[in-house]
């Protein structure tokens, strides 16, 4: 039950409904995040390894941190932050996400926290991470700055937030709709609104203005030569990520 403004949005949730039990099909229609994981898993753990000073070549680097995965799908980052160690809890509001992640989790031995619930459900019940990935989400809201302002909340003083997303320019409009939905299909007709995507400096200011200090971002380039992704200091004209931290 949510307790506080909604910031989710009814038709972004049912397009992900539609699609739930796909999620691990590496060739379905999850396929560009299938594609794009290996490269924001790598900026994610060096970013958390980073910022508590953890060693990613020991046994279970994470251990101890609890991370929160905001929009988590079927678990394809709260997966491997599992195996390192982390305490992970997977929020989504498409309830037809949960038991795919859940079923899929538990076949790999992982005990994640899987829950239908919102991000504003979890801080009204006054949960805190110690990191909160918001991966592909704060697009698909209806008020970014709301979401972002709860999603601040869920962090503990000193908390670490990531938060991916894809700018809004003319390249991104050919490259993330026409390209991905139209031409290669590789993601339903609709699923992106162009208006909605967010430019690295909105997105910095509207981190700000919820009390965290961005340190970091990168962009996540496709090289279709070579068909992968890969992280980029300079070009986040399409896909880009941020770290930010909530002051000690």
């Amino acid at each position: 039950m949510q307790t506080e403004e909604n910031t989710t949005d009814p038709a972004e949730l049912a397009k992900f409904e539609a699609m739930a039990a796909e999620w691990w099909d590496p060739d379905g229609k999850f396929k560009p995040l299938h594609m794009l994981n290996p490269c924001r898993l790598d900026y994610v753990t060096s970013q958390i390894a980073d910022w508590f000073g953890r060693n990613l070549s020991d046994t279970g680097p994470l251990k101890g941190l609890r991370i929160l995965d905001i929009g988590c799908g079927g678990g394809l980052l709260s997966e491997p932050v599992a195996r390192l160690g982390a305490t992970v809890t997977g929020a989504d509001a498409a309830a037809g996400n949960i038991p795919v992640a859940r079923i899929h989790a538990r076949a790999q031995g992982l005990d994640i926290d899987y829950r239908h619930t919102t991000a504003e459900a979890l801080a009204a019940a006054g949960e805190q991470y110690d990191v909160v990935l918001n991966m592909e989400v704060v697009e698909h809201v209806p008020d970014p700055q709301a979401f972002l302002d709860v999603c601040a909340r869920l962090l503990g003083p000193g908390g670490l937030m990531i938060c991916s997303t894809i700018n809004r320019n003319p390249k991104s409009y050919l490259m993330a709709i026409i390209g991905a939905e139209h031409i290669m299909r590789w993601l339903p007709k609709g699923t992106h609104d162009w208006r909605k995507f967010i430019t690295p400096d909105e997105l910095f200011e509207k981190l700000q203005a919820a009390g965290l200090s961005p340190i970091d971002r990168k962009g996540f380039v496709f090289n279709p030569l070579a068909w992968s992704w890969s992280l980029s200091d300079r070009d986040l004209s399409v896909n880009y990520v941020t770290a930010s931290v909530k002051p000690a």
